[in-house]
């Protein structure tokens, strides 16, 4: 009989993590859409996700996540082709790299209590503002963190890192000889960016943006830490319906799941399938 190779024990842990809690919590997900309160099966949730604000609640966490998504990928963008290709000094890159690590990975109610404590009604920033100049954020800018752009401010704080991180290596990946030959052809700087450049990083951009999507798309702990109920989006509609209240619908709510695990199933194979294409030139 052949063995098991002993390399493979090394994985069992990430197994056992990966089943416990990714594939048998979303598997219980999936089920319970298709349940009613008895446990027979039933199309009706979904056939409710139609109706009452839930169709409105999908629509403003994809604005939201769009929003973030497009911010996070130019602004990330900007500042990795700045240091990639010399713009700021060379001793910045680490710490940036550093920071972003972990900022890409800072969410939740942390996230959620540094921008209350920043922005908020007495935060540090608001508070300074107004005893210093005068500036009322709400009232003089229109800005209030527990609002539309509130939320998609705090996004970015994970959103520009994680771009950052992604967006790095593909530029790193252009090649020199194809600029030279841009330049040795007469090219400017524009068109070298314009005709070879960005085109050969389109998938990587339109691929990363995908991946920003689903990861605003699906922050929970972030928006109802921040938000509450002042703002009507899906994790905050789902957390209502599975928290046990006399009127909620645990299975209605297990729709919702499942609707967003359908979202960011498919910006996720969408990034995958983008960034299979855009290694054929980076290699």
């Amino acid at each position: 009989m052949r063995r098991l190779p002993l390399t493979w024990l090394g994985l069992l842990p990430f197994i056992a993590f990966v089943t416990l809690f990714l594939i048998l919590p979303t598997m219980h997900i999936v089920i319970g859409a298709f349940q009613d309160r008895t446990g027979a099966f039933t199309l009706q949730n979904l056939a409710d996700l139609n109706t009452g604000t839930i169709p409105s609640s999908y629509w403003i966490s994809v604005k939201i996540s769009v929003a973030s998504a497009a911010l996070g990928c130019l602004i990330g963008f900007a500042m990795a082709a700045a240091v990639v290709f010399g713009a700021v000094p060379g001793w910045i890159k680490a710490p940036l790299m550093t920071f972003s690590g972990v900022a890409s990975n800072f969410a939740g109610v942390p996230l959620a209590f540094a921008f209350l404590a920043t922005f908020g009604p007495v935060g540090l920033v608001t508070v300074f503002l107004r005893s210093n100049f005068g500036i009322v954020l709400s009232r003089d800018l229109g800005f209030n963190i527990l609002s539309f752009w509130g939320l998609t401010v705090t996004y970015l704080f994970f959103q520009i890192p994680l771009m950052i991180l992604i967006i790095t290596p593909a530029l790193e990946g252009l090649k020199r000889e194809w600029r030279e030959a841009a330049e040795v052809l007469g090219a400017s700087a524009a068109q070298y960016w314009r005709m070879i450049a960005l085109p050969i990083l389109f998938p990587s951009l339109l691929g990363t943006f995908a991946l920003l999507f689903a990861n605003a798309f699906g922050a929970v702990a972030t928006a109802i830490a921040l938000t509450g109920s002042a703002l009507n989006i899906v994790p905050i509609q789902l957390y209502a319906q599975i928290r046990g209240d006399v009127l909620g619908n645990p299975n209605l709510g297990y729709a919702m799941a499942f609707g967003m695990i359908v979202v960011t199933a498919v910006a996720n194979v969408l990034y995958i399938w983008l960034r299979i294409r855009a290694e054929r030139w980076l290699k």
